[in-house]
């Protein structure tokens, strides 16, 4: 079948894409993501060629419709051209029996091992290798991908070497501040790849979320400094960039066990509501307006800083 051309390869273009999603988009989205990374630890991919296939499968539905393309071959394909484009090749076979088992054993468990030599195997071989060509065109050949991971290290590094934060709890020992946070931010990133922020902010901006939910999380505050420093000074990043981020990523995991009992998870949300009344009484001070004080140490008051496993 002919290839449809090229797109454009400009970043504006995917980045265009809204996030207002049906919830049955979002949901497709999510299940495919979660084979995807399924799939990557049982061929024992790279972290970063997971994470490169699922922007690819994002990228790839920003232009087409679910209903013209089976997802899970899509998501195949992503995978074979992400393990290409991260030097970390597969055979061709290899990854498709793997996936082609992982889909099975949860959609049809009776179903037996796919025939290498089968009629079957040899016509879905064929699609995939067709997608894989189709996908490179929809994304304009543009393989050149960033991830929040090595933006979130950089930003951690200079917030803790700069002494820009500190516990909540004084007598808490700072050695492991840049180990838990880094820890707590790796797993917000993880599950940013689950929904198409890719789309719509930059890896660092999304990077620099994740640092900040994850300060939330583990009762870590901004120092007292003069100027004041605020999140949005320290981070770099737009309130309205952080707040809509942040958002997204607790949706996207708001139905795991224990999310709605969490104290922890209740700061994060306690600091993002207080973060957006900032952002309009500092609107509102600008037009005459008094803006109120921040609330004091910036990160609610609870002592459970028990992490869950969000990774």
């Amino acid at each position: 079948p002919p290839l449809p051309p090229a797109t454009p390869s400009s970043s504006k273009v995917l980045k265009s894409c809204s996030h207002h999603l049906s919830t049955e988009e979002r949901l497709k989205r999510r299940k495919t993501c979660r084979f995807i990374e399924e799939a990557g630890r049982i061929l024992q991919l790279p972290r970063v060629a997971t994470a490169t296939g699922m922007v690819l499968f994002h990228r790839f539905f920003s232009k087409h419709s679910f209903d013209e393309h089976d997802r899970f071959e899509v998501a195949v394909a992503c995978i074979l051209l992400a393990a290409k484009t991260e030097e970390s090749p597969k055979k061709l076979s290899h990854v498709i029996l793997k996936c082609h088992q992982l889909k099975t054993r949860a959609t049809d468990p009776g179903k037996g091992m796919l025939d290498p030599k089968g009629e079957e195997y040899l016509k879905l071989k064929e699609r995939i290798l067709l997608l894989e060509r189709i996908i490179l065109h929809t994304i304009g050949f543009e393989l050149s991908i960033d991830h929040p991971y090595k933006f979130l290290v950089d930003q951690i590094k200079s917030l803790t070497g700069k002494r820009k934060v500190k516990y909540v709890d004084s007598k808490k020992d700072q050695s492991k501040m840049v180990n838990e946070l880094l820890q707590m931010s790796m797993n917000f990133a993880n599950d940013s790849m689950h929904s198409n922020l890719c789309l719509q902010f930059s890896a660092k901006f999304i990077a620099h979320a994740c640092v900040f939910m994850s300060a939330c999380y583990c009762k870590i505050t901004l120092v007292n400094a003069s100027p004041p420093l605020t999140w949005e000074s320290a981070l770099e990043v737009p309130v309205e960039s952080l707040v809509s981020i942040s958002e997204q990523i607790l949706e996207l995991i708001s139905d795991r066990k224990g999310m709605n009992g969490n104290p922890n998870f209740a700061d994060v949300k306690k600091n993002l509501e207080s973060l957006k009344e900032l952002k309009v009484s500092s609107s509102s001070s600008r037009s005459g307006g008094k803006r109120p004080a921040p609330p004091v140490g910036g990160v609610g008051g609870s002592t459970n800083t028990k992490r869950p496993n969000i990774g």
